[in-house]
């Protein structure tokens, strides 16, 4: 009877667990980032609760202006000259300013054989099928920025909502972090090697995740931007993000962006800042990825390229922005949970020692 009711009583845990997470999943960027923050920015907590002789909420309340100051406000502004440039860059484009037929058929022009014959052979040769397929593109882009602009006034309502959600949780993250820590590693019923060992893989993963690929990001969409700049090409500050935003997968890199616009420079007679652009992305946009991203990320996750790119793309793919740093998480738990259950069948706890 006594397993019946334990049963019945882990279903019904089950069962409300499921329901709680429905109910804050409109939130659970909010949540998801403000938790990210909490991990993160700990250390300053506790070193401001020790200077402020344990008044917790004071090291809390200060913790989170510091995090305002140096992260949230430079991101609210970023975001809005983003938005700024993003609709200049549209405007440039339907009045024909920027026009990517023409451009194409500069590049198309300059091409070798080879490379015009692997450019028929996808489908891609044509110069009418390509306006045609970019008229599309373009029609479809209009629809949906009209439609967001309906919407805008929602969205904005959301965007505030859900920021002052992710400060609010955050400060109460960081005030009871210990409270909280306790609470969650005691209601796991694993053993005690275990959940040191899963809670410390979560950590380390979250840390290395976004503090390795949001400065990789942030060092490369920078320079790129400032590259951008420098050689008078329009939106520097879009692609830059642009370039920010791919180069948070391993493998594939800021290269997608910077290597196309050096091959239009090349085509359009701008040889020089072709050149330099080139020289630029190859000897140091690239290097701050091939040398940062094995010391900030690889390093700590110990988990393969391969790995960490296939399950960032599979979390960007399923939960957007936030699958960046979702996909690495689950990837890495899933190769903690199997290390834990291998070395528990063998005999041997999670840290290496022999049961």
């Amino acid at each position: 009877m006594r397993t019946v009711e334990q049963n019945a009583f882990l279903l019904i845990i089950i069962l409300i667990s499921l329901a709680f997470a429905w109910l804050l999943w409109p939130f659970y960027g909010a949540i998801l980032w403000g938790t990210i923050i909490a991990i993160l920015f700990v250390p300053l907590y506790r070193r401001l609760l020790r200077s402020l002789k344990g008044r917790r909420n004071l090291a809390a309340f200060v913790a989170v202006l510091i995090i305002i100051a140096i992260v949230i406000l430079p991101m609210t502004l970023i975001g809005a000259s983003l938005t700024q440039e993003a609709i200049s860059f549209y405007a440039k484009v339907q009045s024909g300013e920027v026009d990517f037929v023409r451009s194409f058929r500069q590049v198309h022009d300059v091409l070798p054989g080879w490379a015009t014959d692997l450019l028929t052979y996808f489908g891609v040769a044509s110069l009418g099928g390509v306006q045609e397929k970019l008229s599309a593109g373009l029609v479809a882009g209009s629809q949906y920025i009209a439609t967001q602009a309906l919407n805008i006034g929602q969205s904005t309502f959301d965007l505030i909502v859900n920021l002052f959600v992710m400060i609010y949780l955050l400060f109460f993250l960081l005030r009871d972090e210990a409270t909280l820590s306790k609470r969650i590693r005691d209601a796991v019923p694993l053993r005690a090697e275990q959940k040191q060992d899963f809670f410390s893989k979560f950590t380390v993963v979250i840390r290395a995740t976004v503090k390795g690929n949001m400065l990789i990001a942030l060092l490369q969409g920078t320079l790129g931007g400032l590259i951008f700049w420098f050689l008078g090409i329009g939106a520097p500050l879009l692609l830059g993000v642009v370039m920010a935003f791919f180069s948070l997968l391993p493998g594939i890199g800021a290269g997608i962006i910077w290597l196309p616009v050096a091959i239009y420079l090349l085509a359009s007679a701008a040889v020089w800042q072709g050149v330099v652009l080139i020289a630029f992305g190859s000897l140091v946009i690239g290097l701050v990825d091939n040398f940062l991203r094995p010391i900030l990320v690889g390093k700590d996750t110990k988990m393969p390229d391969y790995v960490v790119l296939i399950s960032t793309l599979g979390g960007i793919a399923t939960f957007g922005l936030n699958g960046f740093v979702v996909g690495p998480v689950i990837a890495a738990m899933f190769i903690a949970a199997w290390d834990i259950f291998t070395a528990s069948r063998q005999g041997v706890d999670g840290d290496g020692t022999v049961r």
